[in-house]
C-alpha cells in the first residue's frame, strides 16, 4: 500500500530532484520543461505517458507549444508518496535523453 511521505522524507527526496518544487496551493511537486519545439515536447510527453502507465501513476500536466508543465501528487494518500519521487526521477531521466 502506498503511504504519504513524512516531511523529512519529502525534503530528502526533493534534494535529489533538481528544479522540482513544492506547490504552494497543495501537497504536490511541479517542474517546467522546455524543449526546442512542439515535436520534442510531444515526444517527451509520449515517453512519460508510457512510463507512467507502467507505474500506474499518472502526472497532471499541460503543454503549450514547446513547454510542458508537470505536477505530481498521489491522490489516494492526499499528498506526496514515494511514487511521486520515483516518477519525477524517471521524468528527469527521459527529459535528459529527449
Amino acid at each position: 500500500m502506498v503511504e504519504r511521505l513524512k516531511l523529512e522524507d519529502r525534503a530528502a527526496g526533493l534534494k535529489a530532484l533538481p528544479d522540482w518544487h513544492l506547490r504552494e496551493d497543495r501537497e504536490a511537486i511541479s517542474k517546467t520543461f522546455r524543449f526546442r519545439d512542439f515535436r520534442e515536447a510531444f515526444a517527451f510527453m509520449t515517453q512519460v505517458a508510457l512510463t507512467a502507465e507502467k507505474m500506474n501513476h499518472h502526472p497532471e500536466w499541460s503543454n503549450v507549444y514547446r513547454t510542458v508543465d508537470v505536477t505530481l501528487s498521489t491522490h489516494d494518500v492526499g499528498g506526496l508518496s514515494e511514487l511521486d519521487l520515483t516518477l519525477a526521477a524517471e521524468i528527469d531521466r527521459i527529459a535528459g535523453r529527449s
